[in-house]
């Protein structure tokens, strides 16, 4: 018998090899559902709360520090995961895309049953559903105006607050509440159905996206859908950001494949999920125009886009009298800012050196804000109208890009918005993907650490988010400079981008 060349071993090796990698984020996804029993985020009113289990976990000191430890190793077990299968992935060949489609299955499914972590927003879903159910407008109401809405879940910061949210995500935030009564733990189960709606969209179309550009569909989804701030930020937080990434992929997918008012259909949805999108609407113009048209084309287009999804948003806002309700959420910007912003850091700067010379700090921080915030405009609305014609999508992703990083607050999972437009248009294998690799790490780290719920007669001997911060930071170390394969990623020189 003619023995096999020798040459087809390691490429038997190479095929089964990103399992390894793949199991190994399914122990991170397992060890954070675990984790998030103790730490994670329970309402009061749930019955989980009576569970013995989880009494143990969270009222016993011990109970709480193992638990922070396994979410805060379970999330970096995650990252390690995600860098080790895009290097045993590198060769980006056939198959590739169905081992990242596992992984994002495989590493989602625990985090789908794992108690809300790194943010309970999806506790105020509820409230804004529960606000409908009762004939109350949530563009004008807080949940506070409910009865016993504290032991739902919801955070305080919510209860005066109105809902920024689309009319579509409050029709669906109101159908949960009629199918679940309000029970806090359904509820959110079907919150995170929602959010793997958006997932999916992302998983389908975020390749489909990526090979219109000629960029490898396998690469860009590692990038977006594996990437582990992704799967806890849309499936174990359960976010509405989900859904609305999800719908304006695919739409962005569709107007650049030849079928725009699919494409503002799809967008148009994405905006009444969450109104930030609105900013996809005039490259969605473009798209439609064609990367040839003149700028009579060009405008007939805008208007047609702009009139598609007026219209549709306003038949959304017909029943019950939201209208426009949610224009707000565009115009009035929630106040403050997030230290690691560069708008929250550099406005720090600003206000000690105004101070130093005896000004009004906090004037001229608040005015440097401002004009930061002005200057993504004026950055969108240029890309809006010049730029290479064949690079629409790269022009969407940057504007958006720029809309995130240059607004005075910035939650982890906000990047994530813009992610998919650069990944789908190409991410150079160089400076690119390292910046990269350090946000996804340094917003996962943060997580971690910053959403840690503990009971406040707990006994710990040392503090739960110092704890989480502290294991976070060892394992980052490690991953930097004890593990012979990830620290490559970082101090490498690397080869020419995919």
């Amino acid at each position: 018998m003619t023995a096999l060349p020798r040459a087809s071993t390691p490429r038997v090796r190479e095929l089964a090899r990103p399992r390894i990698a793949i199991w190994e984020g399914l122990l991170g996804s397992v060890l954070m559902l675990l984790g998030s029993v103790g730490v994670g985020w329970i309402a009061n009113g749930s019955p989980l709360i009576r569970n013995s289990i989880v009494i143990a976990m969270r009222t016993d000191g011990s109970g709480v520090i193992v638990s922070v430890i396994l979410l805060t190793v379970g999330a970096m077990v995650m990252l390690r995961s995600w860098l080790r299968l895009g290097q045993r992935l590198a060769g980006w060949g056939p198959g590739a895309l169905r081992h990242v489609v596992s992984a994002v299955v495989v590493w989602g499914a625990p985090l789908f049953l794992a108690v809300p972590i790194f943010s309970r927003d999806v506790y105020a879903y509820t409230g804004q559903g529960r606000l409908m159910a009762e004939g109350m407008n949530p563009y004008t109401t807080g949940i506070s105006a409910l009865s016993n809405w504290f032991m739902l879940g919801t955070d305080p910061s919510w209860a005066e607050n109105r809902t920024p949210y689309g009319p579509l995500f409050l029709w669906l935030s109101r159908g949960v509440v009629g199918i679940t009564g309000a029970q806090p733990d359904v509820s959110v189960l079907l919150f995170r159905l929602f959010a793997c709606v958006g997932v999916a969209l992302c998983v389908i179309y975020v390749p489909k996206l990526a090979e219109l550009h000629g960029i490898g569909g396998a690469r860009a989804l590692w990038i977006v859908a594996a990437n582990p701030l992704f799967l806890i930020s849309f499936v174990a937080s359960a976010h509405n950001d989900a859904l609305m990434l999800g719908l304006a992929v695919a739409g962005t997918y569709y107007a650049a494949s030849g079928r725009p008012v699919r494409g503002i259909v799809l967008v148009t949805a994405s905006i009444a999920v969450k109104p930030i999108t609105i900013v996809l609407l005039p490259f969605i113009g473009l798209l439609w125009a064609g990367h040839a048209a003149g700028w009579g084309r060009r405008f007939a287009c805008w208007a047609g886009t702009a009139g598609i999804s007026a219209v549709l948003l306003f038949l959304a806002g017909i029943p019950d009298g939201l209208g426009f309700g949610w224009t707000w959420a565009i115009l009035d910007g929630t106040p403050g800012y997030t230290g690691y912003s560069p708008s929250g850091f550099l406005g720090q700067l600003v206000e000690m050196a105004a101070n130093g010379v005896g000004l009004d700090g906090g004037a001229v921080a608040g005015g440097f804000r401002t004009l930061l915030t002005l200057a993504s405009v004026a950055i969108a609305a240029w890309l809006v109208l010049f730029g290479d014609s064949r690079r629409v999508v790269r022009r969407l992703g940057l504007a958006f890009a720029a809309v995130v990083l240059l607004a005075p607050i910035i939650q982890p999972w906000y990047v994530l918005w813009f992610l998919p437009f650069l990944a789908v248009t190409g991410i150079r294998n160089n400076w690119q993907i390292k910046t990269l690799y350090v946000v996804t790490g340094f917003f996962v780290v943060f997580g971690a650490q910053d959403q840690v719920f503990v009971w406040n007669f707990v006994s710990t001997p040392v503090a739960a988010a110092s704890l989480a911060y502290w294991v976070a930071i060892g394992a980052v170390v490690y991953l930097l400079v004890v593990d012979v394969h990830t620290r490559k990623l970082l101090f490498n020189r690397v080869p020419a981008p995919h």
